[in-house]
């Protein structure tokens, strides 16, 4: 776990900014890390997001030619964080390859909004005061789980995506308009 401006590994905040943007910028520009040059490297994995309440967004790719892409892991887990206590957590590499696979699945370019990623848990136990939707034991709370929107896309469409997977937990809220997605055992709730 990490506080807001500083990483596990003793990368800065600023850093992070920077690699994410540096890697967003040659995805969308043509460079190392661009789609169309992964997809000749052979297998790739990118991903779209976009937090409204921090203002940040990444589009990159995280995986390429068998190899993870450490800058880009690091770029989401900080963009992944908890907003309200400014930490940060690795994020479960299973729940980020969920997510890819669920955006790749909808055929959509739109970056998937964060409703919530990684939470404290004294953030989890706020949210649990407030709502009997939020777990005790939540997989928020270990980097294994995000809740996730999109505007061109319904809440029954995106959890499909995911129960289409076969992994992981999927749970829809159809009235706050979101989708859970998680790594943890395969399970679905919601209507």
């Amino acid at each position: 776990m990490t506080r807001y401006g500083s990483t596990r590994h003793g990368v800065s905040r600023r850093s992070l900014i920077e690699s994410a943007f540096f890697l967003s910028a040659l995805s969308v520009g043509g460079g190392l890390a661009s789609p169309a040059l992964a997809r000749g490297m052979g297998d790739f994995r990118s991903l779209r997001l976009v937090n409204n309440r921090t203002g940040e967004s990444i589009d990159c790719v995280y995986y390429a030619d068998g190899l993870y892409i450490d800058e880009a892991l690091s770029a989401f887990d900080f963009i992944l964080r908890d907003w309200r206590e400014e930490q940060s957590i690795r994020m479960d590499r299973s729940v980020i390859d969920i997510l890819a696979s669920v955006q790749s699945r909808l055929d959509s370019r739109e970056p998937f909004e964060i409703v919530s990623g990684y939470r404290t848990p004294i953030t989890n136990a706020t949210l649990r005061r407030r709502s009997r939707g939020v777990a005790k034991k939540s997989y928020h709370t270990k980097g294994m789980a995000v809740d996730i929107a999109m505007k061109t896309r319904s809440v029954r469409q995106i959890a499909h995506a995911g129960l289409s997977l076969g992994r992981g937990g999927v749970g829809r809220y159809s009235r706050a308009q979101f989708v859970h997605l998680d790594s943890g055992p395969e399970r679905t709730w919601g209507r």
